[in-house]
């Protein structure tokens, strides 16, 4: 297993694409897809890596900016999203910072969907994730 890596410069187009992926295959409207954050800070880089590969599924997508995570799980709600979260607090033995949304319940837009992150991980997590504007 492993996610697919994207340049932090796709982030907005990757979450307008799994919309318009979600729209054209899920008429139920259910959690299409979860957006996860994660703040791997103080993780070195090589052990992330080995956790990213052993934790995601080849249908998932992971961009980063620096320490900041965010990866798209297809067909995932906020449970199955948990869960991962959890797999990488037990991969790297401490309880991470992150927050979750999902389509189309946090938003039906890449807008709507990013500004819901952002606001929650600023509230709940103490991060300012503006540069995702």
């Amino acid at each position: 297993m492993a996610g697919i890596h994207f340049a932090f410069e796709d982030y907005k187009p990757l979450i307008s694409l799994s919309i318009g992926i979600a729209q054209r295959l899920d008429e139920s409207r259910a959690e299409s897809f979860t957006l996860l954050y994660c703040d791997f800070g103080d993780i070195e880089k090589k052990v992330v890596e080995n956790s990213l590969k052993s934790v995601l599924r080849t249908s998932d997508s992971i961009i980063n900016y620096g320490s900041d995570y965010f990866f798209v799980l297809p067909y995932t709600d906020k449970y199955g999203a948990d869960i991962v979260k959890k797999m990488f607090d037990t991969s790297f033995d401490k309880f991470l910072n992150a927050f979750m949304v999902s389509y189309p319940v946090d938003g039906e837009t890449q807008e709507e969907l990013t500004e819901t992150l952002q606001n929650s991980a600023s509230t709940f997590c103490k991060k300012d994730l503006s540069f995702l504007d």
